[in-house]
């Protein structure tokens, strides 16, 4: 499948951990880990809704990895706990 862009839902903020000068997302980690198709024109940005069903508008776009080799995962191996589960059987097809 090509033309998909990795993104994070990331958990709610926990006022001890965010800085206050800092961006609002800065120590916000990914709670899921979500496949959107790419945007019209634009294949580094997210479409509006991922695989799922979710909108995209508050999810985080994952760093940008190397090309895949085939039979490697999709998603960064770090979060493979963290993989939405009707992301990932959409992406299996």
């Amino acid at each position: 499948m090509s033309g998909i862009v990795v993104v994070y839902e990331l958990e709610q903020p926990v006022a001890a951990r965010v800085p206050a000068a800092g961006p609002p997302d800065a120590e916000r980690l990914p709670r899921r880990v979500h496949a959107a198709p790419a945007a019209p024109g634009r294949p580094g940005a997210a479409g509006p809704r991922t695989l799922c069903g979710k909108d995209t508008f508050a999810m985080t776009k994952a760093p940008p990895s190397p090309a895949g080799h085939p039979g490697e995962p999709w998603y960064p191996a770090a979060y493979a706990s963290l993989v939405c589960p009707d992301c990932d059987a959409v992406m299996e097809i």
